[in-house]
């Protein structure tokens, strides 16, 4: 158990590193199949796991290179804080498999957003590009 565990923290750190992402994608479905986790439990051990600063490590890489925002990294946490404070107490009202079919819903939707109706690459290109050259 532990060395899943251990693979599942690993996967989770680097696609956080690579692209941002870990938690919901990556933990949760992972304690959920492995290792026979309920949603609620995998929801719940995802969020101890995120609010603890084990990504500080790749947040200083990104911060080093000019990529953090830390007006927007305070903002954001803020409405964490008190978004997961009542996102926790729905979830918690429903039944396991409500908040299971919501998970995976907001999944799919999540996917074909990204497939379907993002901006195209060249859009996204040239914002770096700008802010590559104002650093």
């Amino acid at each position: 158990m532990i060395v899943v565990l251990l693979l599942i923290g690993l996967a989770a750190g680097i696609l956080g590193g690579l692209v941002g992402i870990g938690g919901g994608i990556i933990i949760v479905p992972s304690l959920i199949y492995f290792l026979s986790f309920s949603q609620k439990e995998a929801q719940g051990t995802s969020l101890g796991i995120l609010l603890l600063p084990v990504g500080i490590l790749g947040v200083l890489q990104f911060y080093k290179a000019g990529y953090v925002d830390m007006r927007t990294v305070w903002l954001v946490s803020f409405g964490f804080l008190v978004g997961s404070y009542f996102g926790s107490k729905i979830a918690l009202s429903f039944s396991q498999e409500t908040v299971r079919k919501i998970f995976a819903i907001l999944m799919i939707l999540i996917a074909l957003k990204m497939l379907f109706l993002d901006k195209k690459p060249e859009d996204n290109e040239v914002r770096d590009a700008t802010t590559a050259n104002t650093m």
